[in-house]
């Protein structure tokens, strides 16, 4: 009866092929072929594959059988065009040309062999002159090529990923049998946003953040957002309720005029003409109101310090008169009745007060007990409801200023939450806060996928989304964990002085990274799927008949695969070994006793699974399946959702451990990606056009340096933790721990780099050198190690599309960084590990300089950090060592110039990279720091001193030595 009505009015899910020929799909020579229907599950019907034989279809053969049944189900063409747009991969390689990474592998081994022959040379050829000199320099030598080595191997396979949203929409949101109205069969995405501090990060800032990701090109049923303030600040809150207000305007505003990007101060801030490609007649009116709108948005939020304060203080005056008068009353009859009754409190608490004239139940601002940053309730707020299944359009006519016509005027989920902070629990900083979203969101709209973003990272680009979705739902995407995008950053100086941009980082070793097993998670503008986060194992991959290669990586080889049998089970079964994952009363141990959190866990599973696409997975769900609109948001849930961010919910359970955001680390963000590759799990790279997001970036050198000392530390934490690299399990790929590996060994090259260093003003001071002169074979070395250098840079900068400037500032600041905060944080992680210190950092200020008028203001402020120490002293002793040598060959009678030559060229090359550091200090110009002229001065006195001393050699007869 099945088949019969399949026959009738087949709703087809997928139709996959099967031939003679096993690796073909739609074009096999084979002029008949078997089919296997999928039928999604119904009221009517089981799910399950029909099998259906079809022998009358024209396969570019001219022959053929008259004698067949000619009631056969037929394949029109329009179906078939139809299967072949929904078949389409939804991700591509985009290669890199194969001459440049041929080159680029084969300086690569050229460097290494000139490298060991070097260190061989140089270890056979001791100076005996100076043998402390030569053996400093050597072994700084070998630790330099070793880890040049470990960073350099990872990116020996380069690739680049490319999406089609096409293709996407075509399989997901296109009118097909499984979905007649075309109705979005998109998963759903839960956005994460993060907020610690309303002084460092403006809630301007963050409110910007927001309207930026509800405006995004997504299904709006599909689509949740949720910021968490961990600091439980009012103004926070009060903001992001404004931010709500005007979304009712911007979000409809953006997707009628399809305006790019879809933060408001980005856009009106654009400097190119933002008429150009519009071609609405009612454009220019509209942006002028919006503009005027959020003009007055930006006023509201500015003002709102003011307001809450002046609000608080008239409540609080209030509750002082009340208090006073019960004091008052309770004297009196306490004389009257002589009974002895609690005296009230005559002050009545500094509290902090909401608009509807109730207790702020998070922190105040005058804090106090349960109401101070680490001491106060849960909060959770929906500030926007969830929309309604069907599209809601907007009215029209003479009468609306915004004509909003036939626009789909709904907004996605909006909810605040700062969870519960108590004296005497550990809140885990960032990573707690996030594990808490991912309880409360669990509950309130679990999205099979989670991004989280910075308050300071916007969406750049509208359809980013669909793009990290592409990498998901395509072939084998139940098997990637996350998406990481590369960030962007806005408001740097043009020369990038302190490589803030990070190019070197997020377009050579991240990329280089894709063609492994991915890249690292950076912290910010990452998609995860939730069940990866909750630390299940990814599906089991099919059988390898042959190995793939050395290591896995190294010499990679085709991987034979043995075929799955469509025929046998639907597309979208679920084996019994799966199940067991599920085990509720194993996840409860893990996730903790709410009920609804735990229920919400396999069904996150199954909606994040890619379609059944017969061929390319057995794993996969029903088409149509996610069609129809989610549960309404009740009081029970959110109820639930408060509980579950309490601060006692994580006791006893694995969160932090083994499920969510792990804990113990400064860089929480690279160890939680690192326990999901290690499980086996692959991540994917995704850069996009334009970007995705984009974020604002410290650049003012004190900033700068404060924050490369919070990602140092945290990778000595690594480093010394259950997280090494070379403790992790087998299916972590050989090269992807070779690069994990390097994230916490690089901080300690700096003792090398302070030593290295500190060797050429050694070496002029003293008269000698690392070798006993520049001998032909040492400079033939030196010029073939130089050379390849700086052809694996031009190469790098062709495979990965970033400047040679961006490169070499890149190179600067890796010596400027590893003489400060990398030594500093080697030193605080040891401290750490040995003594049990920990470890605290302040947030960097997402604020502006006192210069409003510049925005480069924050580049020129000096502000003085002991992390500024050892490069002066380094720029310092460099500069007078060579005056010191030059002076002191110049006069005397046998001059070593081939040693003043090595020397010289050395502590240039010291002084070359530190160049940023050194105009840092100076600041603007007419502002030079106090501390610059002390410096100078001792500078002078030295030189003054030197040159006294050299004189009264002379005078006396003799030549100047240093003894």
């Amino acid at each position: 009866m099945l088949g019969e009505t399949s026959r009738k009015n087949p709703r087809i899910s997928h139709v996959s092929v099967s031939t003679g020929d096993s690796c073909s799909d739609f074009g096999s020579s084979s002029h008949f072929a078997n089919y296997t229907v999928h039928v999604p599950p119904t009221p009517d019907n089981n799910p399950g594959p029909l099998h259906i034989a079809l022998q009358d279809i024209d396969t570019g053969s001219p022959y053929k059988d008259e004698d067949l049944d000619q009631t056969e189900l037929r394949i029109s063409e329009e179906e078939d065009a139809l299967l072949y747009k929904i078949s389409q991969p939804l991700t591509r390689v985009v290669k890199i040309s194969p001459i440049i990474i041929a080159l680029y592998r084969i300086l690569i081994f050229v460097r290494i062999v000139a490298l060991c022959l070097f260190l061989t040379w140089r270890v056979s050829h001791a100076n005996e002159k100076a043998i402390w000199l030569w053996g400093l320099s050597v072994v700084c030598e070998i630790w330099f090529a070793f880890s040049w080595l470990i960073d350099q191997i990872p990116r020996l396979y380069p690739v680049n990923h490319a999406t089609d949203t096409e293709a996407l929409k075509a399989r997901f949101e296109s009118p097909h049998p499984n979905n007649p109205t075309g109705k979005s069969d998109l998963p759903g995405i839960d956005v994460f946003v993060s907020t610690a501090d309303a002084e460092k990060e403006p809630p301007l800032v963050t409110a910007n953040t927001i309207l930026s990701i509800l405006s995004v090109d997504y299904p709006v049923e599909k689509l949740s957002c949720y910021l968490s303030d961990d600091g439980g600040s009012l103004l926070t809150f009060e903001a992001m309720a404004e931010a709500a207000s005007f979304a009712k305007t911007w979000v409809p505003f953006c997707r009628k005029h399809k305006v790019e990007p879809r933060n408001p101060e980005s856009y009106f801030g654009l400097k190119k003409d933002p008429y150009k490609g519009k071609v609405r007649h009612d454009f220019v009116r509209e942006r002028r109101y919006v503009k005027r709108g959020y003009e007055e948005f930006k006023v509201r939020i500015n003002a709102l310090p003011h307001s809450i304060r002046r609000r608080s203080d008239a409540f609080n005056s209030k509750e002082e008169v009340k208090a006073l008068e019960k004091w008052k009353n309770w004297k009196v009859k306490v004389e009257e009745d002589q009974v002895k009754e609690p005296r009230p409190a005559i002050v009545a608490p500094k509290a902090t007060w909401m608009s509807d004239g109730t207790h702020w139940p998070g922190t105040w601002n005058v804090p106090c007990q349960n109401h101070s940053r680490g001491d106060h309730a849960s909060i959770i707020q929906v500030l926007l409801n969830p929309p309604e299944d069907e599209p809601e359009k907007g009215r029209g006519g003479e009468e609306c200023a915004l004509d909003f016509e036939g626009v789909d005027i709904r907004l996605p989920m909006f909810v605040y939450v700062s969870r519960e902070k108590r004296p005497g629990y550990d809140h885990n900083k960032k990573a707690g806060a996030m594990n808490a979203l991912v309880r409360a969101s669990a509950i309130m709209s679990n999205g099979p996928f989670i991004l989280n973003l910075d308050c300071d990272h916007y969406v750049y680009n509208s359809i980013a989304f669909r793009d990290g979705i592409c990498f998901m739902m395509d072939q084998d995407g139940d098997r990637v964990c996350y998406v990481q995008f590369p960030q962007r950053f806005e408001g740097i100086d043009p020369s990038d002085r302190y490589a803030n941009k990070n190019t070197v980082f997020f377009d050579i070793n991240l990329r280089a990274l894709d063609g492994i097993q991915g890249p690292m998670y950076v912290g910010t503008g990452c998609l995860f799927r939730r069940t990866a986060l909750y630390g299940f194992d990814p599906p089991d991959v099919p059988v390898e008949t042959e190995p793939s290669g050395c290591c896995g990586c190294c010499f990679p080889q085709q991987k034979k695969r043995t075929p799955a049998t469509v025929d046998s089970q639907p597309a979208y079964y679920v084996d019994v070994e799966e199940e067991d994952q599920f085990d509720l009363n194993l996840i409860r141990k893990q996730f903790g006793s709410s009920s609804m959190l735990v229920s919400s866990v396999k069904v996150a599973e199954f909606q994040g699974k890619p379609l059944a696409m017969g061929h390319s997975s057995i794993r996969g769900r029903p088409p149509g399946s996610l069609t129809c609109g989610r549960e309404p948001l009740d009081a029970l849930a959110v109820s639930e959702a408060v509980n579950v961010i309490s601060c006692w919910y994580e006791d006893k359970t694995e969160w932090g451990i083994s499920v969510g955001w792990v804990y113990g680390s400064v860089t929480e963000d690279v160890v939680t990606g690192f326990r999901m590759h290690e499980k086996g799990w692959r991540s994917f790279y995704c850069v996009t056009e334009p970007d995705a997001f984009r974020g604002s970036a410290p650049i003012n050198l004190t900033d700068r340096l404060h924050q490369v000392l919070r990602w140092a530390t945290g990778s000595v934490e690594i480093f010394f933790s259950r997280n090494n690299a070379i403790l992790a399990g087998r299916k972590l790929k050989f090269l992807q721990r070779i690069s994990y590996l390097n994230v916490g060994i690089y901080p300690f090259t700096s003792v090398f780099i302070l030593t290295y260093c500190f060797l050429p003003p050694l070496s002029l001071f003293s008269g000698q050198f690392v070798v006993d002169s520049l001998k032909p074979t040492f400079l033939v070395y030196l010029l073939t190690i130089s050379l390849s250098l700086c052809g694996l840079a031009v190469l790098e900068v062709k495979w990965s599309g970033i400047s040679l400037e961006e490169w070499w500032r890149n190179e600067q600041f890796w010596l400027i960084g590893g003489t400060s905060a990398h030594l500093v944080a080697v030193l605080q992680g040891i401290l750490k590990v040995i003594a049990g210190i920990e470890i605290s950092f302040t947030l960097t200020s997402k604020s502006s300089g006192d210069d409003d008028d510049d925005e480069f203001a924050d580049l020129y402020l000096f502000k003085w950090t002991s992390l500024m120490i050892l490069p002066l002293t380094i720029i310092i002793l460099n500069i007078v060592a060579i005056l010191f040598a030059f002076c002191r060959t110049v006069f005397s009678d046998n001059p070593q110039w081939s040693n003043l030559v090595g020397g010289t060229f050395f502590a240039v090359w010291v002084l070359v990279h530190m160049y940023p550091f050194a105009k840092g200090l100076m600041g603007r110009r007419g502002r030079t720091p106090t501390i610059v002229y002390v410096w100078s001065g001792l500078i002078a006195i030295c030189f003054s001193l030197l040159y006294v001393t050299i004189k009264n050699s002379e005078l006396n007869g003799g030549s100047f030595q240093l003894t």
